[in-house]
């Protein structure tokens, strides 16, 4: 005969599995994104030199787009398979490319290399800081999902515009919108895989690592104009 009272205690022996069964899910995916991530950004740096050493030039607006689109969506439909890693680094290595020319831009300018160190421990210490932000107080940043991608896009089309009409100012401002958003996307993206809103690590590790690159980018350009104009 079935006693009663263990009903309770066995729903609560399940929910404490399940519990450490998700929290082991999580720390797995978060070791594992942190772990691709790293090699990702080795990769990327070690294209961003090469592309420097051999003044390879920019690709250019269009090439870049297609090239990075194209790459994206290759890892996202790949992205349960051993081909999603091959697409990851076949991405960052080419962001990594075109990252190049344009830190060699900034190395041929009047404190060039303060410039681009600043602009790298900037995005060093804003990474480190919404990462652990998230990481120590387990917060959930769900909410500010569909602030982000709306803004992204705006900052993005904005983007294209400064480029095409050449307007510097609108080009600065959305340098430092990106900043903004992209710091906001490294929290919201760990707590995504803190709570179980993300459970791929090839897709998490894109998400981040492409946070990172703008991240360096829109410093690199605000720094950039602020040694310029002294």
């Amino acid at each position: 005969m079935t006693n009663p009272n263990l009903a309770p205690v066995t729903d609560m022996r399940s929910i404490a599995h399940a519990g450490a069964e998700s929290l082991l899910a999580t720390n797995k995916v978060i070791r594992n994104t942190y772990m691709l991530l790293s090699m990702t950004l080795l990769f990327a740096a070690v294209t961003a030199s090469a592309a420097v050493a051999l003044r390879l030039p920019h690709p250019g607006l269009v090439l870049t787009l297609i090239g990075y689109f194209g790459l994206l969506f290759a890892t996202t439909k790949l992205r349960n398979s051993g081909w999603g890693l091959v697409a990851v680094f076949a991405l960052t290595g080419f962001m990594g490319y075109t990252l190049g020319p344009i830190v060699s831009h900034y190395l041929g300018l009047p404190n060039g290399g303060q410039t681009v160190m600043t602009a790298m421990a900037g995005t060093a210490a804003i990474f480190l800081g919404m990462s652990g932000y998230a990481l120590i107080t387990r917060k959930d940043f769900s909410f500010m999902g569909g602030f982000l991608t709306a803004g992204i896009l705006v900052a993005f089309a904005a983007g294209l515009g400064a480029i095409f009409f050449e307007i510097p100012a609108l080009s600065l401002t959305v340098s430092a919108a990106f900043v903004l958003l992209m710091s906001g996307l490294i929290l919201f993206e760990t707590s995504n895989i803190i709570h179980g809103g993300e459970t791929n690590y090839v897709m998490a590790t894109v998400t981040l690592f492409v946070s990172i690159f703008n991240l360096f980018t829109s410093l690199l350009q605000l720094l950039g104009f602020i040694n310029s104009s002294d």
